[in-house]
């Protein structure tokens, strides 16, 4: 069983509008309600993919049993989401159908108590005993602790339970100090993190930091990952024009569903830019174009450059 963690659930919405344009009023043409957050996306596509996964975190009020009724129908995922008393965010995406751009409102999320917060440590602690890696996703809802994924992180590894992280900000540099077995930062993110906005130094200097393994997303130039095997870059044949929303978290997924099968590290960045690329054609994060995926699995194009140190 693969374990998501998705501490700022959220009930995704998508409005569809011909053409988005500041001060005017829109005629919404499709909406779309999901269950999100990126854990929650990491886990409905490793559910597409076959795999077995457990998604923990918070939910509360009418909107967390929104999300609720929506993670029950999807195959393969159980829902083991630690109630609180306030309400789960709604995400508002909305989509420009003339221009495929997508404008993003993110509400900031319940806000948790101690006690809350100590239930769903205990809950974590206890699902970790089955899992075979777990994904630490997102951001924090507020009062959580800045440091909360540091302690997960720790918590997982003391479980001998492989552990990657995906998160930005004060959260990521405190988790990355914890030493997590894989950190998937954009580019923006690994800048924040390092100081640095090259690349290649980037990675190397998150691994000294505390990461394992880097997989940094470069948007449409692909994957760059350093590890302790060495340094790859991944990158589409083209470039794919739809909404990139959701697109990172299905990188994640083929990230993880690779470390646990086993796959040597460029077929895991084969995998996770091939579902990326796929998720652009999707309407909705957490869903990906399968015949998409499928071609381009073949056609990735995966190159080692050196050692990683």
């Amino acid at each position: 069983m693969i374990l998501t963690v998705t501490l700022n659930t959220a009930l995704d919405i998508t409005y569809r509008v011909p053409a988005l344009k500041p001060h005017a009023t829109h005629r919404v043409t499709e909406v779309i309600e999901r269950p999100g957050g990126k854990g929650v996306n990491v886990a409905r596509v490793l559910a597409a993919l076959g795999h077995e996964v457990t998604v923990t975190g918070f939910t509360g009020g009418a909107t967390g049993r929104m999300v609720q009724d929506g993670l029950t129908a999807v195959a393969g995922l159980v829902d083991a989401l630690v109630p609180v008393e306030g309400r789960t965010r709604r995400t508002i995406a909305l989509v420009d159908e003339r221009t495929g751009d997508t404008t993003q409102l993110n509400e900031p999320g319940p806000t948790v108590t101690p006690a809350e917060w100590a239930a769903f440590q205990e809950a974590y602690e206890g699902l970790l005993a089955t899992a075979s890696a777990v994904a630490l996703c997102g951001s924090l809802p507020p009062g959580v602790p800045v440091g909360a994924y540091a302690g997960l992180v720790r918590a997982a590894k003391a479980a001998a339970v492989p552990v990657l992280l995906d998160t930005s900000g004060e959260p990521l540099r405190r988790g990355v100090a914890a030493r997590p077995d894989l950190i998937k930062p954009n580019a923006d993110e690994l800048a924040e993190l390092t100081g640095s906005h090259d690349p290649l130094r980037a990675t190397q200097d998150a691994r000294r930091r505390g990461a394992r393994a880097v997989v940094a997303s470069l948007g449409t130039q692909g994957l760059l990952a350093a590890t302790p095997e060495g340094r790859w870059r991944a990158a589409p044949p083209a470039r794919l024009h739809g909404n990139p929303t959701g697109a990172g978290d299905s990188a994640t997924a083929g990230l993880l569903s690779g470390l646990v099968e086993h796959l040597p590290w460029p077929a895991r960045l084969t995998r996770a830019v091939a579902l990326s690329a796929a998720t652009v054609l999707s309407t909705t994060a957490g869903e990906f174009d399968r015949t998409t995926y499928e071609d381009l699995t073949d056609r990735i194009v995966v190159t080692h450059e050196v050692s990683a140190a």
